[in-house]
Parts: C-alpha cells; sequence; structure tokens
C-alpha cells in the first residue's frame, strides 16, 4: 500500500498510506481532486495576483496583500521552517507535491476554470502557508484601531466603549467541553462551531487520515496540510474559538524620498532607508496597475507612502478629544499631532512578519497527540490565529488554555495607531498564554470576555456563552446526541433593551400599537418561520438607520480614504447595527432621542405592513455564499438564528436581512466512543458543482442535523490507489 482514497455516503474523503508523509500527498491529492478551483482562488489571493483572472473587483485586496507582503512572509517562514525543523518542512512539500499531482485532473472537472480563462498553476512550497496567512490577515481585526481612532477623533474617548462589539467583519466560534462527570457515559464531550464568512465551497473540509502513526478525523483547511484547529485521534480531542486577541499592530509612519529610495524617522531620531520596490498587478479586462511597496523596521505600508495619507485620512487626534484617554495613549497621540506636518503613513505589524514563524511545527504533533498533555505541548508552538483551546482525553484529561502569539507592548498599541517615530511603542517579547479551568464540569467559550481577557480588546456580547453555560446547566448528565439542540438555539437575550423602549412608548396608532403587542408577546427566539421575529428585526433595522442617520453621528457616516479592504471595519451603519444594545443602554447618548427614534421605527413597520406581521423571519432571513465567482443569484433557504443567538447566523440590522455569515462547521467529539461523534458543513464535501456531494449537507446545516462520523474502513468505499 502507498496511498488510497476512500469515501463515504457524504463523499467525505477517507485517506490511508504507509507514513505521515505519503499521507500529506494523498491529502494534497485529494483536495486537489475535490477542489481545485477553491485551492487556486486562495493561492491566487495571497500571491496578490486574483486580479488576473476575476477582474477589477479583486484589485484592492491584492493591492493590499502585496502591500503587506503574504507571499514574502509565506516564502520567509518556510524557509525558517527548513531549517528548524525539517521533517514537518518535508511533509509540507509532499502535501504540496500531491496538489500538483492532480490539479489539472481537478480543473478540468471544474467548470469555474473555463469561465474565468484560468489555467491551472504550479504550487510552491510555501503555499500552504501563503493561504493559512491569507485567511487568517485580517482574522484579529487590526482595522478596528482606524475605527477606534475616527471615534475618538469625532466623538471623545468615552464614546469608543459604545461601539465595542464584536461585528460583521469578525470571525468567531462557539465552543464547549463538558467533563465526564457531567455526561451519560463518563466520558467528556467537546461540541462547538466556528463562525466565518460561508463560502462555496465550505472553508473547512471535513476528513480521515489514517496511516501507522496515527488515525485522526477533524475538519482541515483546504490548501493546508494536517488538521488545525478541530480533530479526534481516538484517544484524545481538540477544538478551537477565536480569543479574540489583539496580536496586531499599526504605525504612523514619517517617510520621505532621497535619492536612494525611501527613508522612515526611527524612535531614535535617525532617518534610515525603507525596503522598497514596484510590483505589477496584471488585471483582467484592463491596463496593469502598478503597486509601490514599502517597508520599514516596523512592518510593511498598507496606506499611504512619502507622499503621505491619501486625502481625508486623519494624521492624528484633533484638540480635546483626548479626554478620557489613559497617560499612555494622550501621550503616543500628542507625538502624532506634533510631527503631522510631515508627510505620514501607516504599516502593519503583525508577528510572522517579525519571527518568520506561523506555528506549521504544531501541526504534526497534533495529528499524533493521544492525550490532552500532547495537545497542549503542540499548542504551545502555536503562532496564528490565537485560539482559545479545548481539549478532552479517553483517561479524563481535560485542557483549557489560550494558545499562540500575543507581543508584549504599550497599552497605546493595543487600541490605535502609534507613532513609530516615538519610543515606547516596541515589541518587548510574547505574553504568557492564560489557563482555565471547568466550573461545574462544563466551560463554555464564545468569544466573551473571559478567559484571553488580558490580550484582547474588543470581545463578543456574553449572550451566547450565558445561554450554552444555562443549557448545559438544564440536565445533570449529557450525551453526543444531544448536542445539536445546544447548537440550534435561537434566544436572542440582546432584544431586551429595544423591547424595553416599545414597552414604555405612550402613543402610537393603532397599527403600530398592534405591532408592539405583537412583540411584547414574543418569545424572543429567532426562528425561520417566527412572524415576530420579522417585525423585531424588521423595527430594529428601522432604529438602526435612524441612529446611524442622526446628525449627531454624521462626522462617522463617510469614513476616510483607506484601502477599499479596510472600511468594512469603518462603516457607521453596521457599527451601529451590532452596538445597538450598547447605544440603547446607554443613559445619554449626544442628546439622541432614543425613544422618539424608536417610534418612528415601529411606525414605518406599521405603516408597511398595515399592522399585519405576515412574513417570517426565514423569508428574508437567508442564506448568502461567498462566491469568488458568480454565476447569478444564489436561492438560499430560511435560517433561524441571529448575530447573539447561539445559533449565530448573522446579517447586517439596517442593511440586509441576508446571512453571509455562521456556523462554517458543525462538530460534536465524543471521547466515549469516536463514532459516536457527529459533524457537518453548510454545504457539502466537494468543490465540483456537478457533484452530487456539492450541497447535500445543506438541509441537515439549515434544520440542525449532523452527519455521523465513519472510521472504520471496511464500512468505507473505496475509491483508488495513488
Amino acid at each position: 500500500m502507498t496511498g488510497e482514497i476512500f469515501r463515504d455516503a457524504w463523499g467525505i474523503p477517507h485517506l490511508r498510506a504507509d507514513g505521515a508523509r505519503e499521507l500529506a500527498r494523498v491529502q494534497g491529492r485529494v483536495t486537489a481532486l475535490d477542489r481545485a478551483w477553491q485551492l487556486e482562488v486562495e493561492r491566487h489571493r495571497f500571491q496578490g495576483t486574483s486580479a488576473s483572472f476575476l477582474g477589477a473587483e479583486a484589485l484592492p485586496w491584492d493591492r493590499f496583500v502585496r502591500r503587506a507582503r503574504l507571499d514574502d512572509t509565506a516564502r520567509r517562514c518556510f524557509d525558517a521552517l527548513e531549517r528548524r525543523d525539517p521533517e514537518t518542512s518535508e511533509w509540507v512539500r509532499a502535501y504540496v507535491d500531491g496538489v500538483n499531482e492532480s490539479l489539472a485532473e481537478g480543473a478540468r472537472r471544474s467548470p469555474e476554470f473555463a469561465q474565468a480563462g484560468l489555467a491551472p498553476g504550479r504550487w510552491e512550497p510555501w503555499a500552504p502557508l501563503g493561504i493559512w496567512l491569507g485567511i487568517h490577515i485580517l482574522f484579529a481585526g487590526f482595522p478596528a484601531k482606524l475605527w477606534r481612532e475616527q471615534v475618538v477623533r469625532h466623538l471623545g474617548a468615552g464614546a469608543v466603549g459604545l461601539f465595542a462589539a464584536d461585528g460583521p467583519a469578525t470571525s468567531g466560534s462557539n465552543g464547549w467541553l463538558v467533563s465526564g462527570e457531567r455526561t451519560v457515559t463518563g466520558h467528556a464531550i467537546i461540541a462547538g462551531d466556528p463562525h466565518r464568512f460561508i463560502e462555496e465551497p465550505g472553508v473547512y473540509q471535513q476528513i480521515h487520515l489514517s496511516c501507522p502513526e496515527f488515525d485522526v478525523i477533524g475538519l482541515a483547511v483546504p490548501g493546508v496540510p494536517g488538521i488545525a484547529h478541530f480533530g479526534h485521534t481516538g484517544t484524545v480531542a481538540w477544538a478551537i474559538t477565536n480569543a479574540m486577541a489583539d496580536y496586531q499592530d499599526l504605525y504612523r509612519e514619517r517617510l520621505r524620498r532621497t535619492g536612494a529610495g525611501v527613508e522612515a524617522l526611527d524612535p531614535d531620531g535617525v532617518w534610515r532607508r525603507a525596503v522598497r520596490h514596484t510590483e505589477v498587478v496584471e488585471v483582467a479586462g484592463e491596463e496593469p496597475a502598478e503597486v509601490e511597496v514599502i517597508e520599514t523596521e516596523r512592518g510593511p505600508v498598507i496606506v499611504g507612502g512619502p507622499e503621505g495619507l491619501p486625502e481625508g485620512v486623519p494624521d492624528g487626534l484633533s484638540e480635546g478629544s483626548q479626554d478620557g484617554l489613559s497617560e499612555g495613549l494622550q501621550e503616543g497621540f500628542s507625538a502624532g499631532r506634533v510631527l503631522a506636518d510631515g508627510p505620514l503613513a501607516v504599516t502593519l505589524r503583525y508577528p510572522p512578519r517579525v519571527t518568520a514563524d506561523l506555528g506549521f511545527s504544531a501541526l504534526l504533533p497534533l495529528l499524533r497527540a493521544r492525550s490532552v498533555a500532547d495537545v497542549d505541548r503542540a499548542v504551545g508552538l502555536w503562532a496564528e490565529p490565537v485560539n482559545v483551546v479545548q481539549a478532552a482525553d479517553t483517561e479524563g484529561g481535560l485542557l483549557h488554555r489560550v494558545a499562540g502569539k500575543v507581543p508584549v507592548r504599550s497599552e497605546a498599541n493595543r487600541t490605535r495607531l502609534v507613532p513609530a517615530w516615538q519610543p515606547g511603542h516596541e515589541w518587548r517579547g510574547w505574553h504568557e498564554t492564560p489557563r482555565g479551568g471547568l466550573t461545574d464540569g462544563v466551560a463554555a467559550m464564545a468569544n466573551q470576555r473571559g478567559l484571553a481577557a488580558p490580550l484582547g480588546v474588543e470581545f463578543a456580547p456574553p449572550h451566547r456563552a450565558d445561554r450554552i453555560t444555562a443549557l448545559l446547566g438544564e440536565k445533570d448528565h449529557w450525551s453526543a446526541a444531544d448536542m445539536p439542540a445546544i447548537h440550534m438555539d435561537t434566544q436572542l437575550a440582546s432584544a431586551e433593551p429595544l423591547l424595553g423602549m416599545l414597552r414604555a412608548l405612550e402613543t402610537l396608532t393603532p397599527e403600530a400599537a398592534r405591532i408592539r403587542r405583537t412583540l411584547l408577546a414574543w418569545d424572543r427566539h429567532m426562528d425561520a418561520d417566527s412572524a415576530a421575529a420579522a417585525g423585531y428585526a424588521a423595527v430594529r433595522g428601522a432604529v438602526v438607520r435612524r441612529l446611524a442617520a442622526h446628525p449627531a453621528f454624521a462626522a462617522l457616516s463617510a469614513p476616510p480614504a483607506y484601502p477599499q479592504v479596510l472600511l468594512p471595519w469603518l462603516s457607521l451603519l453596521p457599527r451601529v447595527g451590532f452596538a445597538l444594545e450598547h447605544l440603547l443602554r446607554a443613559e445619554e447618548l449626544y442628546g439622541i432621542d432614543r425613544a422618539e427614534i424608536v417610534r418612528e421605527a415601529v411606525e414605518e413597520v406599521a405603516a408597511a405592513t398595515g399592522g399585519q406581521l405576515t412574513g417570517t423571519w426565514g423569508d428574508t432571513h437567508r442564506l448568502a455564499p461567498w462566491r469568488a465567482l458568480p454565476t447569478g443569484p444564489y436561492d438560499g433557504p430560511g435560517l433561524s438564528g441571529d448575530h447573539d443567538c447561539v445559533l449565530c447566523t448573522s446579517a447586517v440590522p439596517g442593511l440586509t436581512d441576508l446571512s453571509a455569515r455562521g456556523p462554517a462547521a458543525r462538530y460534536v467529539w465524543d471521547l466515549a466512543d469516536r463514532e459516536a461523534s457527529r459533524w457537518v458543513v453548510p454545504l457539502g464535501a466537494s468543490g465540483i458543482p456537478a457533484s452530487p456531494h456539492h450541497r447535500d449537507q445543506l438541509p441537515l446545516w439549515v434544520g440542525g442535523d449532523l452527519v455521523p462520523v465513519v472510521t472504520d474502513f471496511t464500512k468505507l468505499e473505496k475509491e483508488s490507489d495513488v
């Protein structure tokens, strides 16, 4: 036996080989066969070459990744991996070899190549590292620092907390660990669901990897070998949630051109030469675009250049806007304002660019893990993204910790842009990552301010985590079969502030009063078949639009001319939508009559419906997955859930009810019996549109059902030897 590909009833690949390296080659082959289009899109995205076949709409992304130097960082990290960990680098090479062996065949099966006029390329050994970087470069949400600066500039520091919430551009997760003392089998259960943009094909690949060293099932990232985030080896299982840590910094830079190139002003007052070159981005149907790439000692320039920031981008805080800032922040912003008369740019400092380490040395040890101690050692090698890890083994071992690299630096670095020419903003080592335990035999993580609080700035509201904990408290003992009920819970705790204001209104038309009675009698569950949930969402959207249009927020309504890739973090309407709970609860809100806004909103909905809520939430709250090459409208199914529900199917209140972000997979890992584990993805195992397994899991995902995990090769259908 060299390598074998098997399939289960859902088309999920089950792979077997003589050794880990050969197994990686087979994993690369099957991924290229099933997901050739997805692989090539992701490769072009990290290289900054996607506009060459996707056209001008992809150019802003290509500009950003060229300036951020993702491809060069991936190469640098792979070169360092070869020196530091040759076994892992050879294992990665084997995966890439497998991709190259099958990519042409996979492309022939995928009609998107012909539609885009794209021929499959050849993968370099560092491509998996580049794909990892491309997927996660915005994961920590560094553009939120640009938003905070805008808020402080126009509303003052006290307003920052009003908008502090996770939003539509943030990746999150639910995850819960139930110890053996709280299960019917006496062995632990781990369950949850990662929340990301729903893509077609999906961002996670169900897979089974088996060789004499290990036998692991889990969710792989297409283009990356092994199983990083969610896996079960038979004796130990692990899963992650986004820790919401802050580990990327933005610096204001003073740059100047000289006869020799570009120089940057360093903290010691010396102008030093920056790295500079020009790259050309090919654009389908248009002229090529030039991109100037500049890198200072802090990192690559992602905004502006030697000629300064784009028009309308602030170069520092205005006078009087520092009230409420810490002394360190005042010092940093004062320095930025004093020297703002020279040309400014913004650089990005991110850990792999500094350390040449993406944490890939953790991947093989995870596959070989037999206990939580093994998982603990493996994730100690992790770099980014920074995650909360939960693990359990068959001997009763439990693990609940943060893993990843978070730099030690000033408080100012963590919250906003800092002046590169000012001492005190350098990185000074790495934080020790926190560890936690269980309470009453359970631990629930849902991106809330908890275990990772010392490492982050903004976290998700506590509603999802509190609800999961409350649900787990309703029974003394749980089974794997019980877990989908938690996955699919639709209670919306964040609805209360708006409903409370609606309850207090005195003067309403009869139609609006009828709407109010319906909403106050509503059970607060965002179910797809609920007319009341649809009515709540309609009133909420109208409130959000009115708040965002209020003159008090006018200065935030037009974001500065930052690169297009960063603008989702700077858009006022989504910010208001996701911070609505804070904005309605605030003791005072810049003189805004919130009660009147709520009254106007319910009257708007009453006028549109005649006071009769006949449509349901699922009529408008529909799945809208991202596709690199749209081929027409996608008639997605109606969904239950909402952003602050455990069933986190995010829309953008006030803008659209369509859901582009939600559970990118669901899993239940049973430590008593791995075959009792379950999983599901939003669409299917195959990225080929004509495959019967392209969308065959979608009805299960919508309805809350899960696919059985099968690991017995005698119960699988053999597809081929490779």
